[in-house]
């Protein structure tokens, strides 16, 4: 497996003229391809931050973010593109778009500059129609779709980018128990079958102890990552949650409540 992101000494947070406020500091991560990684914490502890530090949408305090061996500052945004896919929570703006054309635009940092799609193009966007089990949905407008399939939509969109590495912001949110594990299990199947590394937020953690590969769990003291059943044994759950009300049986490898 090799390194596709990873962070040197990492510090994130936000400066203003009057002072600097630290959310972490020291960070090593380290995304490898065919890993399915999740980022756990309470509430307005700094996952959307730490994410849009190493996307390269918000500057570091100190440190560097490296992708694929370069650091993250150096790339233009085109060739960005074709090696980092992001999918955030907004809502999509009003338009017309089919399915198939809102997974086409996927295909932008390749397309010629009227947007003309190439047969490879076409060929990248079905692919990514049928690894995320969505061919059937190809001709509707994207308004007429539930939630948990615009969610698919916008993961095939992601796909047919095409970039080794696929970063989302709680994708499960506003999803039923069955639209999350059906996504949760998708995303495990894409990293298997492409090989691609897939990293998300979630509040979701019972399920994400379940289904990833491994998990980076913040905390106001410390960010660790390492394979879940290394955190259960190393008690790392327990310090997730400042309530004495919420405890984690290790035993059963999830949260209860008293």
């Amino acid at each position: 497996m090799n390194t596709i992101l990873e962070t040197s000494n990492l510090s994130i947070g936000y400066k203003s003229k009057k002072e600097t406020a630290v959310i972490a500091e020291n960070l090593n991560l380290n995304l490898s391809s065919g890993k399915l990684i999740s980022l756990i914490g309470a509430n307005g502890i700094g996952k959307s931050t730490l994410l849009r530090t190493i996307t390269g949408i918000q500057q570091p305090l100190a440190g560097n973010v490296f992708l694929n061996d370069k650091n993250i500052n150096t790339y233009t945004p085109l060739d960005l593109a074709q090696n980092l896919s992001l999918v955030l929570t907004e809502k999509l703006p009003p338009s017309n778009l089919s399915v198939f054309e809102l997974v086409a635009l996927g295909r932008q940092p390749y397309t010629n500059w009227i947007g003309t799609l190439t047969p490879t193009d076409i060929e990248k966007v079905q692919e990514a129609l049928e690894l995320t089990q969505i061919e059937h949905l190809a001709q509707k407008k994207h308004y007429e779709i539930s939630d948990g399939q615009l969610q698919k939509v916008l993961i095939a969109r992601a796909l047919a980018q095409d970039t080794p590495l696929i970063i989302l912001d709680e994708p499960t949110t506003h999803l039923d128990l069955l639209h999350k594990v059906a996504l949760f299990k998708l995303l495990k199947k894409l990293t298997q079958e492409t090989q691609k590394c897939i990293l998300f937020s979630t509040h979701d953690i019972d399920l994400a102890i379940q289904l990833s590969d491994e998990m980076i769990i913040m905390t106001p003291e410390l960010i660790i990552q390492d394979e879940p059943c290394n955190l259960i044994s190393k008690g790392s759950f327990a310090t997730l949650f400042k309530d004495e009300h919420i405890i984690f049986d290790a035993e059963r490898g999830k949260f209860i409540i008293t």
